[in-house]
C-alpha cells in the first residue's frame, strides 16, 4: 500500500504514531455539537444559524469552520423551490399598487404579508392561506382549503383581526391573485381601515417574505414525504410546524432570535 501511494514506510510509521492532531480531535468534538443542533432543527438549520446557536452557548467558532465541518460530514440544510407556472398571471387586474415598503414595517402590525401555495392531499391540490407580520416574521394566522377561493384569504384574514386586533393605517401585502382582490375581499378589508398593496406585475420578490415561508415549510416539513391522505394530516403537520416556526426556529434577518423572543424583546 506504502508502494501504491508513493509513502516510505518510516513516513507511514511516523503519522501513525503521532495519531490525529489536536485541531483534527477539536473537529470530531465540534461535530457532535453541530450534528446535535442540525438533528434538532430537523434538518433545516445551515451553517449561519448553527454558528449562532454555538457561539450563544459559550464556543467562539467561526462560521467557516462550521460550514466545513458540516460540508465534510454531508451535513446539508434542506431547501426547496415552490413555484408552478400559471398562464395568464401577468395580465392580471393591475389597480392596487406596491405600498409595501420596507421603511414601514418599523414595529408589529404596521405591515402584513400573506399569500397562498397549494399542497397535495389524496392526490388533489388543496390551498394554504397565510398571514404573517413583516416586522417580526411572526405567523399570525392560517387556514386550509379544497378550494383557492376568497371566501379562504377572507377567513383567514379575518381570524388575523380578532388574534392582534391592528391599528387602522395597517399595509396588507399579496400577490396579485383573485383571492385578494375580490370584491368580497377587498371591501371588508377596506371597511376596517387596511390598506391593499399588491406586487407589481412579474415581481414575485415583492412578496419575498411569504415565498420564503412556504419554501422553507416545503423544505421542511413536506419534501421527501408521500402525499397527505387527509387534510386533518395536513393540518395536524401545519399546526406543528407553525408552533415550530414562531416559538423555536430562529430569524437570522431579526437577530437569530424566533419571532415570539422577538416581539417579547419589542415589548
Amino acid at each position: 500500500m506504502c508502494r501504491l501511494y508513493e509513502v516510505t514506510r518510516d513516513g507511514y510509521n511516523s503519522w501513525r504514531r503521532r495519531g490525529a492532531s489536536a485541531r483534527k480531535l477539536e473537529d470530531e468534538a465540534l461535530y457532535d455539537i453541530i450534528a446535535d443542533h442540525f438533528k434538532k432543527s430537523g434538518g433545516v438549520y445551515g451553517s449561519p444559524k448553527i454558528t449562532e446557536l454555538m457561539r450563544s452557548q459559550g464556543y467562539p467558532v467561526a462560521k467557516k469552520r462550521v460550514a466545513r465541518i458540516m460540508q465534510e460530514n454531508g451535513l446539508i440544510a434542506r431547501r426547496a423551490r415552490i413555484y408552478r407556472k400559471m398562464p395568464g398571471l401577468c395580465h392580471f387586474i393591475r389597480s392596487v399598487p406596491n405600498r409595501e415598503l420596507a421603511a414601514l414595517a418599523n414595529e408589529p402590525n404596521k405591515v402584513w404579508v400573506g399569500d397562498i401555495t397549494y399542497v397535495r392531499v389524496g392526490g388533489e391540490w388543496h390551498y394554504l392561506a397565510v398571514v404573517l407580520d413583516k416586522h417580526s416574521r411572526r405567523v399570525i394566522s392560517w387556514g386550509l382549503a379544497d378550494r383557492r377561493t376568497a371566501d379562504l384569504t377572507w377567513r383567514v384574514m379575518r381570524q388575523a383581526l380578532r388574534i392582534r386586533k391592528p391599528p387602522a393605517g395597517l399595509i396588507f401585502h399579496t400577490d396579485r391573485g383573485i383571492e385578494y382582490r375580490a370584491y368580497h375581499f377587498a371591501e371588508r378589508v377596506a371597511k376596517r381601515g387596511i390598506i391593499q398593496s399588491m406586487n407589481r406585475p412579474r415581481r414575485m420578490n415583492d412578496n419575498a417574505h411569504m415565498e420564503s415561508f412556504f419554501a422553507n415549510f416545503k423544505a421542511e416539513r413536506i419534501h421527501g414525504r408521500e402525499d397527505f391522505q387527509t387534510q386533518d394530516e395536513l393540518w395536524g403537520v401545519m399546526s406543528e410546524y407553525v408552533n415550530f416556526y414562531n416559538r423555536q426556529r430562529i430569524h437570522s434577518s431579526i437577530g437569530y432570535t424566533t419571532p415570539e423572543q422577538y416581539e417579547c424583546k419589542l415589548a
